[in-house]
């Protein structure tokens, strides 16, 4: 197994563009939450001075009111700062989870409109830790980190101020302790930055592996592959433990050298609070006063360090994000040439496609459609079938030639347009959590219910309709749980008719069916395609007895394209010999 790569160096330009494109709509609620944490470090600063009156005025007063007002003072000023901590990190949660959810959105969003070539190469768990894991890391990035960054430092400079006001050689032992503790926890963060971003390289991939392998757990099991699946398992799990302990000592070395920086702070300031008290420079309360800066001074130094720790973290997800946002599709939208009405028709002239890494899987693909025909589509697997039909939605470009619908060539379309005028029913069926006119609608409530029931009854699906207790409003479990493989089938098709494509694609979409499922599409088959052009893409001769045309590929070429009826009565064509020999054997 290779070494992860380290992310490049986040430019600051980076960070600056994310606050910029997601904080700017909250600006209303940074301002507010910028004046919370300026008013909560003004009452931080109060405090010790409270105190110090407080004691300084128990030696010299004989009476006890002052110190009750002082003592009420100091109550109220603690409650208010309470207050404004809590609201202020209640305000700061809210902001950074409103900016993740959209930075979220907009990565999840980007996904979907990548090219197929993208979802090739990456698996649904490595996307999920992206666009959940990665994007997780930058909520307290962007509620906390610039505000409570500058805040902090704001803390310390007023407490410098004031006790440079006290004494020089207080606030310069105490701007000594500062300036050590920000170099050592910088140095540090140098050290343990490229770890966290190894750390959430082998997290996308053992999240990906595991999604993948639990989506095909039956098939795992049924082949024998479990050991394989937990040896791989453990494999990821061996790579992911030493990165993740590296990367914990790189957060235990920050912790454990501001521990060590605030132990020699605290040394610093009561040996000079000794001197200066010796001496009669200051009095016993302006000694605790020091001594309560020092040790509040701590909190803004470990915050800072906690803020920087987060900064790793973020380094390495708008890293991995930045990379995921930067990656574009192959695939351009177009002008927006609009398609006809009606039935399609379908021209490919000189078509090459190979995908990447591969032979060429289409070459030189040439041939005709017209409008309201039906073309039989046959080959042995892997012959380009699937891949011509993907060409004709879009999901990929071809490497040569073109392809045109309707005299327009499909790159001129808007991508929306093309894939609403071309539907395609495979033999692979997604059904999703929701309502049956969800999954038939894809959540489209102007779809009206007429519309659906319409359809169902063409499919021979009605009475199956009435017989659900919700009839549309009936909910599906993922995957379709408990619908039939012919019921799921049914569904698909009525999904694409519903959005009535003037050329409809069957990749093999009876496959999966039994015969009596397969009648009844066969017989609704024959009214829904009316005013329709189709191409069917089928492994058997049944499946094609009403195409116009039939065409033949082999290694990716046309080997025979031809009106059906003609092909059938020419005894040397391939379609003649596949209805003597039948299909199966001779594609075998």
């Amino acid at each position: 197994m290779g070494k992860s790569k380290a992310l490049p160096r986040i430019p600051v330009g980076e960070y600056l563009s994310l606050f910029r494109n997601y904080l700017r709509p909250q600006r209303k609620r940074m301002a507010l939450l910028s004046v919370l944490l300026l008013f909560g470090i003004a009452l931080q600063l109060v405090n010790p001075q409270i105190i110090r009156y407080f004691i300084d005025t128990a030696q010299s007063l004989s009476s006890g009111t002052p110190l009750i007002w002082a003592a009420i003072l100091f109550i109220g000023v603690s409650f208010v700062q309470q207050l404004v901590t809590v609201y202020a990190s209640y305000l700061g949660a809210n902001v950074g989870w409103m900016a993740t959810n959209q930075l979220r959105s907009d990565v999840a969003a980007h996904c979907l409109k990548l090219d197929m070539a993208f979802h090739k190469t990456q698996t649904s768990g490595s996307i999920i830790e992206r666009v959940d894991g990665d994007i997780n890391n930058l909520s307290n990035f962007f509620s906390h980190f610039a505000i409570m960054l500058v805040s902090n430092m704001l803390l310390v400079a007023g407490m410098l101020v004031l006790l440079f006001r006290e004494g020089w050689q207080i606030g310069g032992g105490m701007l000594l302790f500062v300036i050590l503790a920000l170099l050592a926890i910088r140095y540090i963060r140098r050290l343990a930055v490229p770890h966290w971003g190894k750390v959430r390289e082998v997290s996308a991939r053992f999240y990906g592996f595991l999604g993948e392998h639990l989506e095909g757990t039956e098939d795992t099991r049924a082949s024998g592959a479990t050991g394989y699946v937990m040896h791989r398992f453990f494999t990821l799990m061996r790579e992911w433990l030493p990165l993740r302990v590296r990367a914990f000592f790189g957060w235990a070395s920050m912790w454990i050298t501001t521990i060590i920086v605030f132990t020699i702070g605290n040394a610093v300031a009561f040996a000079v609070s000794y001197l200066l008290f010796k001496q009669g420079s200051i009095s016993l309360g302006t000694v605790y006063m020091i001594f309560y800066y020092t040790e509040l001074m701590a909190k803004p130094i470990e915050q800072i360090r906690t803020q920087l720790e987060d900064l790793q973290k973020a380094d390495a997800s708008i890293g991995r994000v930045r990379e995921l946002l930067q990656t574009k599709s192959s695939i351009r939208d177009g002008e927006g040439a609009p398609l006809p009405a009606g039935p399609l028709s379908v021209a490919m002239e000189r078509v090459s496609f190979s995908y990447e890494g591969e032979q060429a899987t289409l070459a030189e693909v040439d041939f005709r459609l017209q409008p309201g025909q039906v073309l039989g589509l046959l080959g042995r697997t892997g012959s380009g079938k699937s891949t011509l039909a993907r060409l004709l939605l879009r999901f990929y470009d071809p490497a040569g030639g073109r392809i045109m619908l309707s005299g327009i060539d499909i790159r001129q379309p808007k991508l929306r347009e093309l894939r609403s005028r071309v539907g395609m029913v495979t033999q692979t069926i997604e059904l999703f959590q929701g309502t049956i006119r969800d999954n038939l609608t894809f959540f489209d409530e102007s779809v009206d219910d007429e519309r659906i029931i319409g359809v169902l009854g063409e499919l021979g699906l009605r009475e199956w309709l009435l017989s659900l207790p919700q009839g549309l409003d009936t909910r599906l479990d993922s995957g379709g749980g408990g619908l039939s493989a012919g019921e799921a089938q049914l569904l698909s098709f009525a999904r694409v008719f519903l959005t009535d494509p003037g050329l409809v694609i069957l990749d093999e979409a009876s496959s999966r069916l039994d015969p009596a499922t397969e009648q009844r599409i066969e017989q609704a088959m024959n009214k829904l395609l009316q005013g329709r052009t189709c191409i069917i893409i089928a492994h058997r001769l049944a499946t094609i007895e009403r195409a116009d045309r039939i065409l033949v590929l082999e290694q990716g070429r046309v080997v025979e394209d031809g009106e059906r009826a003609r092909l059938a009565a020419d005894p040397g064509s391939r379609y003649s010999r596949m209805l003597q020999i039948g299909m199966e054997e001779m594609l075998a």
